[in-house]
């Protein structure tokens, strides 16, 4: 019975890259050929388009669903998908066996459908670089916005430094305000005294008890407050 070209995703013998299934050379892969299923899926993948084009909105980037359909990455008439071969793969009835068994059972499966392995490593490929692609939409907002927000900061960060600089000049400002009038009191104060002194002078031949002082006024004691007020 003539193989078909998914015998090189079923069984690859190191030593003959042209065996397939059984180690009997694939009908497919022409004598003396070097090619090997990573190459293989390599081809199909180079034959995908490389950069989706996003064709709506993408209004929840955490619905990967939304992120295919924007990306035109529709589910086949037949209905499958990679993600059906994933499941197909977790089933029961399968899940536990060799992965040789795995894989010629999902192969049979799409034989019986009617469906090319070639069709699923497509939609695979697909799926994937819509999400890289959206990835990279993403990283481009992001980047974006970095650098909007960065704008955004350094011209806030120039405002605060300005208002910054302004009210320590008015700190500064109200500080020699007070240190001038503290040096101007303590001028008076001396000159007060000097004053009070001559005038005590002239006092004290007439006064025992000279009633002028000479020292700093004492400051007005404070009303006791009374319980309630």
């Amino acid at each position: 019975m003539s193989k078909k070209w998914y015998n090189y995703f079923v069984s690859v013998d190191p030593v003959n890259p042209g065996a397939g299934a059984g180690g009997e050379p694939a009908p497919d892969t022409p004598p003396g050929s070097a090619r090997t299923a990573a190459q293989t899926i390599a081809d199909i993948a180079a034959a995908v388009k490389a950069t989706p084009t996003f064709t709506q909105p993408v209004a929840d980037p955490t619905a990967f669903e939304q992120i295919y359909q924007a990306a035109e990455v529709r589910t086949p008439a037949h209905g499958f998908t990679i993600f059906k071969i994933a499941d197909m793969l977790k089933s029961e009835h399968i899940r536990s066996l060799p992965v040789e068994i795995k894989r010629s059972s999902v192969l049979l499966a799409l034989d019986a459908a009617g469906v090319k392995l070639q069709e699923i490593i497509e939609d695979a490929v697909r799926r994937d670089r819509a999400l890289d692609a959206f990835e990279l939409v993403q990283q481009r907002a992001l980047d974006q916005l970095e650098a909007k927000k960065s704008d955004e900061n350094k011209k806030l960060q120039q405002e605060a430094d300005r208002v910054l600089t302004e009210l320590r000049a008015s700190i500064q400002a109200n500080n020699d305000a007070v240190a001038r009038e503290r040096e101007r009191m303590q001028t008076w104060r001396l000159q007060k005294q000097q004053e009070e002194r001559r005038i005590a002078d002239a006092v004290a031949p007439f006064a025992t008890e000279n009633p002028i002082t000479t020292g700093p006024a004492a400051a007005p004691a404070k009303p006791e407050e009374t319980p309630g007020s």
